[in-house]
């Protein structure tokens, strides 16, 4: 399952905001907007039902977009090259089964 996530267009993105977000040395306030953005995309509760085909998740990859948009100047290259790796550790996991 986590495998197939991968291939979300944007997964690089917000494996590095994720990243972003543990971090120590980024402001709180960015902090607390990146996890609000990933609770949002990630909890089932919101203002359109993900269930509805084509809609349900257009809502949640805004709020996203939005986010990082605003907030990207905080993610660093040391966010991304976790993200990558991450991701490529949860393709192989896909592979060796």
């Amino acid at each position: 399952m986590a495998a197939h996530a991968t291939h979300i267009p944007f997964a690089a993105d917000i494996t590095a905001a994720y990243y972003c977000a543990l971090d120590k040395d980024t402001p709180f306030r960015v902090r607390a907007a990146l996890f609000g953005a990933l609770a949002y995309f990630i909890l089932p509760i919101d203002s359109v039902p993900d269930f509805l085909p084509f809609v349900g998740f257009t809502d949640d990859a805004a709020v996203l977009a939005t986010a990082l948009n605003l907030l990207a100047g905080h993610i660093a290259p040391r966010h991304r090259e976790a993200a990558e790796a991450a991701l490529a550790r949860l393709r192989g996991s896909a592979d060796a089964l």
